[in-house]
């Protein structure tokens, strides 16, 4: 197994013109727009229309740890190991933000021998989308602080004013701000804010819409603020809708790269998975469907939330539909669940993996009987797994009906993940009982007590008496047929990120909703969630170089 570190590994692969991988999937030349020799965006409308409807698998996980679970690199390589059986694939994957790539969790391109390329590119600027959602958000704050100095004809409140800035960088310095200082001329002083490009409302409804004019749409009904009567104020309402399109009208085109074994991949949109829904782009999905016969794609986090906003949210919005699901766990990962330490995961200890592997029991339960999906759990395998070990999660995988295939893509490619694969195809072909998790028809409330019930088995929902009443206004003015949208920490089943495994006797508290109506979507906020995450002691930001030939180092 290599021990060269992810960028050189991409830095040595010999990449294909990106039309030859175009080519693979019968996109003709004129439905390229190059950005340099690898890498495209699609226009759509100009592609084929083949007939053909592929079966998407999804990739989720176990609840994440520190120990890491290879989500990313699992879809690639399931991408690469599908094509190398025979099969026309594709893999569609998010687009990574700045913010983690200089920050902790280091770039989002995949690992090892299973990574997307250019990798470099992909996690720096790569076609400029985020730029263009971040550049449409703040034209939106400009125009809506704009409004309030001309007049305020729209009696905007300026104390109830929703919308914040963005910028792709994790600056915890701008997370609570106030602008608009230094006189008349310079604005009303104000209250205000920064969240990350990738939390902007803007980046969700870019990836739910299926095309530039439902996206215009989309962003005519966000809300801003509310006027002093309490009434909302929208973008359409500000005149900016058409001008924010503008700006996005290329971003809204699917990227099309590769991987290292040159699999198409589609990387597109990147919402955050915690207060949107965590996927890559509606547009994308669907245009791979119609140019492939497999689709690997993932969802943020473990399936109790990017799974459940996969299902509830993006598959609602487009009809998309999975044939099977790919549950990643990691040996280690599992023994963490079971209380071990990090420092301490290289040693077998079945004890403590026996008591971790209920996370995973549940995952699967889920997956397969709250959602009526087929699935299979791919163990990312690591060096120091025992045999003992990896037996023992087959066999209680194997007492809920589920196979476990182990992955070893990360050393070994497309190669290492040809079992997984095979069983993929296999489930693709089984019993499909796809349902939500709730009808649309429910209330607010009952969506949100149904998702904490039946996926993360809480015994209830706390609503504290503001958010009760923001539900109760959000049904006055409509927007009680949405789909909720869970905002909750990633690290437990729990709303307390330090109840690991499987938890039980425990409560969730909805802290306060709000609304994304152009993104479509309720969300409930449960816990503190950061919403503009700070640099840590040592970013990965200090590792990145470059050399005087313009080589990138140190994006692992």
């Amino acid at each position: 197994m290599s021990h060269k570190s992810d960028i050189e590994i991409a830095q040595e692969a010999q990449l294909l013109p990106i039309g030859e991988i175009a080519s693979k999937l019968g996109i003709p030349d004129e439905a390229l727009e190059l950005y340099g020799k690898y890498k495209a965006k699609l226009d759509i409308n100009k592609l084929p229309d083949t007939g053909r409807q592929g079966k998407v698998i999804l990739v989720t996980a176990i609840t994440p740890t520190p120990a890491g679970e290879g989500k990313t690199t699992t879809s690639v390589g399931l991408a690469d190991a599908l094509s190398a059986i025979g099969k026309r694939a594709v893999v569609a994957l998010r687009e990574p933000s700045l913010g983690p790539v200089f920050g902790v969790k280091g770039g989002a391109a995949g690992g090892g021998y299973a990574q997307v390329v250019p990798m470099e590119d992909i996690n720096l600027h790569f076609t400029g989308d985020l730029h263009a959602v971040g550049a449409a958000n703040n034209l939106l704050a400009a125009m809506l602080d704009n409004h309030i100095y001309q007049g305020n004809a729209l009696n905007i409140d300026p104390r109830r004013i929703t919308w914040r800035r963005a910028l792709d960088m994790n600056d915890r310095q701008l997370r609570a701000v106030v602008d608009g200082l230094g006189g008349h001329t310079n604005g009303m002083p104000r209250e205000d804010g920064f969240d990350i490009t990738v939390a902007s409302e803007v980046m969700a409804a870019l990836c739910l819409a299926t095309d530039l004019m439902d996206l215009k749409a989309r962003l005519s009904r966000m809300i801003v603020g509310y006027t002093r009567d309490g009434e909302p104020v929208t973008a359409g309402q500000l005149k900016a809708a058409g001008a924010m399109t503008a700006l996005l009208k290329d971003a809204i085109k699917p990227n099309l790269v590769q991987t290292l074994e040159h699999t198409p991949a589609f990387i597109h949109g990147g919402p955050f998975a915690n207060i949107a829904h965590g996927c890559n782009s509606a547009m994308a999905t669907q245009t791979a469907v119609k140019l492939a016969d497999y689709v690997v794609t993932e969802a943020g986090f473990g399936a109790d939330l990017g799974a459940e906003k996969f299902i509830d949210i993006k598959c609602r919005a487009t009809g998309i539909r999975p044939s099977a699901v790919v549950i990643v766990a990691t040996v280690r990962a599992l023994k963490h669940h079971g209380g071990v330490p990090k420092a301490e995961l290289g040693g077998e200890n079945l004890p403590a993996l026996e008591k971790g592997l209920p996370n995973l029991l549940r995952h699967i339960d889920n997956v397969t009987n709250v959602f009526g999906l087929p699935a299979v759990v791919a163990i990312n395998r690591f060096p120091t797994d025992t045999e003992a070990e990896l037996q023992l999660v087959e066999e209680k995988c194997r007492a809920l009906g589920v196979n476990v295939a182990l992955s070893e893509v990360w050393g070994k490619g497309g190669q290492g993940g040809v079992a997984l694969a095979e069983e993929v195809v296999r489930l693709c072909e089984t019993e499909n009982r796809f349902s939500y998790v709730y009808p649309d028809e429910v209330s607010l409330k009952d969506k949100i007590v149904a998702v904490a019930k039946r996926v993360y088995r809480a015994e209830g929902v706390d609503f504290i008496p503001a958010a009760s009443r923001e539900l109760a206004r959000l049904e006055e003015l409509g927007f009680g047929h949405l789909p909720v949208c869970m905002a909750k920490t990633q690290y437990s089943f729990s709303d307390d990120q330090k109840k690991l495994g499987a938890p039980e006797d425990f409560r969730i508290t909805v802290r306060s909703v709000k609304v994304s109506a152009g993104a479509g979507f309720v969300i409930a906020l449960t816990g503190d969630i950061m919403t503009m995450p700070g640099l840590p002691r040592v970013p990965s930001a200090e590792k990145i170089d470059v050399d005087e030939h313009g080589n990138i180092s140190g994006i692992f």
